[in-house]
């Protein structure tokens, strides 16, 4: 979903449990009395900060808090753990804010609970996608497969002998990184419309779902 303005940002994000911006770097805006989460002595948000905000977030009663984190892609592996518990047990007096110039590279399972928004003004995200050529490949032919050639891609991609599933998560997540920029490039809708069914096929498969199932099931 698209907004005009900086402006509505506090309102917008007041109305979900967790929000995910796309705003470029140099754009600032403020919520008053928000909770800001940035890099601070390393160059990733670590987990220690985010165990700090679960203890403020713990002691405290709040009518309202916003919880700005930014930028969210800075997030550490830990910390982004850490925070995917925080949002599978969400509380309606919090309002988690992510914000990302390149929303593809939060992990899909934080994607999967929040809703995205994208100014209007944001510079199209066009850098290249960092994965191996081939895996590029398989991504780029998954995103436009109709359902009739779906099957034989799934079997491709399961026939890898070792790794198989942290391969097809690969896959999927590169798939996913190709679904926005192809949005944000063109404007068409189908694209947009992708996200939810890959990222639903990525995390029923990182829960140790059946690959072929959910590849195909999840993705029809």
């Amino acid at each position: 979903m698209f907004f005009d303005n900086l402006s509505e940002i506090e309102k917008i994000s007041g109305q979900t449990g967790t929000s995910v911006f796309v705003l470029p770097k140099n754009v600032d805006f403020e919520i008053k009395g928000a909770l800001y989460f940035k890099p601070e002595e390393k160059a990733s948000i670590t987990i220690e900060q985010m165990r700090k905000m679960m203890a403020m977030l713990t002691t405290k009663q709040f009518k309202s808090c916003f919880v700005i984190i930014r930028p969210a892609d800075l997030l550490g592996l830990d910390a982004e753990n850490a925070i995917l518990k925080i949002l599978e047990e969400p509380n309606e007096n919090v309002h988690f804010l992510l914000i990302t110039d390149d929303p593809s590279k939060l992990l899909p399972t934080i994607l999967s609970r929040a809703a995205v928004y994208v100014w209007r003004g944001v510079l199209t995200p066009v850098g290249e996608i960092s994965a191996d050529e081939k895996v590029k490949d398989i991504a780029k032919r998954l995103l436009v497969a109709q359902p009739d050639k779906l099957v034989d891609l799934v079997e491709e991609i399961a026939s890898k002998k070792e790794g198989v599933r942290a391969y097809t998560l690969e896959v999927l997540a590169v798939t996913i990184e190709m679904a926005y920029k192809s949005y944000f490039i063109t404007g068409k809708p189908v694209f947009l419309a992708k996200i939810p069914k890959l990222i639903s096929a990525y995390e029923n498969i990182f829960h140790n779902g059946h690959i072929k199932l959910h590849l195909v099931a999840d993705l029809i």
